[in-house]
């Protein structure tokens, strides 16, 4: 009788039910994911979730996200927390506090295949948000301020996708551009620990997670690293329109309607 590869043995063992197909179909997705990420900022979550989703399950892919972003982007915390405006980015996760739990409990709760078409639609009505190029240009409002919160912590929660509605408030009002960079930084990473404690009383954050992590973790980083490299060398106008495909390709490719085309 022949014995089990490496591999197979550590599959069969660890993440019994996921095959080598699909692991790697995690780790290139995590790759395009952080390319875009890496280069404009945005859009990581918005491709890998889908992707990633559709050959494992929504609840894994939001709580993969969470652990490889949250980690590759730990370094970024110490200027964050000088440059923010510590008062505008604890308004605003106020709001978070009552979204995130919000979000985590459809995603605990809510069964796989709806949360894919639910998480689908989402991804496309952000991805025409991001295009039209909105942005809110008066000054923070502590209600508003706290309404976005509450919205960002609801796609975070279910799908860590609470970027678009923090950068459009952010990013178009009467704000110094370095102070809002710094606001984005110590926003996520608080509103990331509001998201793992979710997910850890949801039974979302678990062995199974992080252990695809250390798989999937590697790919996030090569692309943030070359989507670094390429930021000022390539076009910013070219690139932003690739990642605006990519982000409508992985709404369209996570569908359940695909299904049969994956690994």
């Amino acid at each position: 009788m022949t014995s089990p590869d490496p591999l197979s043995a550590f599959l069969a063992t660890w993440l019994p039910g996921h095959s080598v197909g699909e692991l790697a179909f995690v780790f290139f997705a995590a790759m395009i994911a952080g390319l875009a990420r890496g280069f404009s900022g945005f859009g990581g979550a918005l491709i890998f979730v889908p992707l990633a989703g559709a050959v494992t399950s929504p609840q894994i892919a939001s709580g993969l996200l969470l652990v490889i972003d949250g980690i590759m982007t730990l370094g970024m915390l110490p200027e964050g927390w000088r440059r923010a405006n510590r008062r505008d980015v604890f308004t605003m996760l106020a709001g978070a506090v009552v979204g995130v739990p919000a979000g985590a409990a459809a995603l605990s709760l809510l069964p796989s295949v709806t949360l894919r078409w639910i998480i689908s639609l989402v991804v496309l009505c952000l991805l025409i948000f991001l295009i039209s190029g909105w942005r809110y240009h008066g000054r923070p409002k502590t209600w508003l301020t706290v309404g976005v919160g509450a919205i960002a912590g609801l796609f975070g929660g279910a799908a860590q996708m609470s970027g678009p509605p923090v950068v459009a408030y952010w990013l178009g009002g009467a704000i110094e551009r370095n102070v809002v960079r710094a606001n984005l930084i110590l926003y996520f990473a608080l509103a990331s620990v509001l998201s793992a404690t979710s997910y850890i009383i949801g039974g979302i954050l678990m062995l199974e997670v992080l252990l695809i992590a250390l798989i999937a973790g590697p790919g996030y980083g090569i692309g943030l690293s070359f989507g670094s490299r390429m930021f000022g060398i390539a076009s910013e106008s070219t690139f932003r329109r690739i990642c605006f495909v990519l982000i409508g390709a992985a709404a369209i490719i996570g569908l359940p309607l695909l299904d049969g085309l994956r690994p």
